[in-house]
């Protein structure tokens, strides 16, 4: 072979090796170097407007009238539900959130009391308010979700109207109390896939209250990354007397919400 033609083929090989140097650098086959996972900085919010589907049972009195029992199931919602609004908040940078929660309510149920034949009709009607501001702290916190425990107040107010109908006659009296409570608890949020996740909380506390809990349990399912929906079961439970009235009660049922985040 001439000395000509060996640098021709020295060249040819020279080339190969370069054009296959470059074609490794694309392949889809290597491994490059692991780049670190997008995390968000600073803080996110979300709000999540939702509609509870609640029944509400328990015991309600007033100063001067008996006690009478209330048990309307969320299945009766829709013929004694007058009004509602409820709304979830969440502000949150690293591990630590503030979060919200507001419901307004106004049912219309019948009702019952111990005075038999006396009282052969009971009406209620009642208008509650309650507001959650607590501040959380993530002990758990990765990937697929976290644990937050979470501490705050909640703001009640209700009023009641009691009508009672019979062989006494009629009497119709309303009365209203508002109290503050702190709560205490944990809330939570776990993804099962990249759209699933499973979400809720359980609070605790007391003030005004004797007790004052709510617990609720729920599926969520990301459309995108600022837009979710979420179905559930929530209940919520306040027991409160002073001064002849009495508020002792349980709101429970399926809840269906959108979560906004931005």
């Amino acid at each position: 072979m001439t000395r000509h033609r060996k640098l021709r083929l020295a060249a040819v090989l020279t080339a190969l090796i370069a054009n296959a140097a470059v074609a490794a650098d694309v392949s889809p086959l290597l491994v490059g170097e692991p780049q670190p996972a997008e995390v968000e900085e600073g803080w996110t919010f979300s709000v999540a407007p939702y509609f509870w589907i609640a029944g509400l049972s328990g015991d309600t009195a007033q100063f001067g009238l008996p006690t009478v029992h209330i048990d309307s199931s969320f299945s009766d919602i829709f013929g004694n539900l007058d009004f509602a609004f409820m709304a979830a908040g969440e502000a949150r940078y690293d591990r630590f959130s503030v979060i919200g929660d507001v419901i307004y309510t106004k049912l219309s149920a019948d009702a019952e009391t111990s005075l038999g034949i006396l009282v052969s009709d009971v009406d209620v009607t009642s208008e509650s308010f309650s507001g959650l501001l607590g501040l959380g702290y993530a002990v758990l916190d990765g990937p697929d979700g976290h644990l937050d425990v979470v501490g705050g107040i909640k703001l009640w107010s209700v009023e009641t109207t009691i009508s009672l109908s019979g062989l006494l006659g009629r009497r119709e009296a309303s009365d209203s109390a508002t109290w503050v409570d702190g709560v205490v608890g944990l809330r939570g949020k776990y993804s099962f896939t990249p759209e699933i996740y499973l979400t809720g909380w359980g609070l605790v506390g007391g003030g005004g209250a004797d007790i004052d809990w709510d617990v609720a349990l729920g599926i969520g399912y990301d459309f995108n990354d600022r837009v979710s929906a979420i179905a559930g079961y929530r209940a919520l439970g306040v027991d409160y007397s002073d001064d002849g009235f009495l508020f002792d009660t349980v709101q429970q049922g399926p809840i269906l919400g959108l979560a906004i985040k931005f």
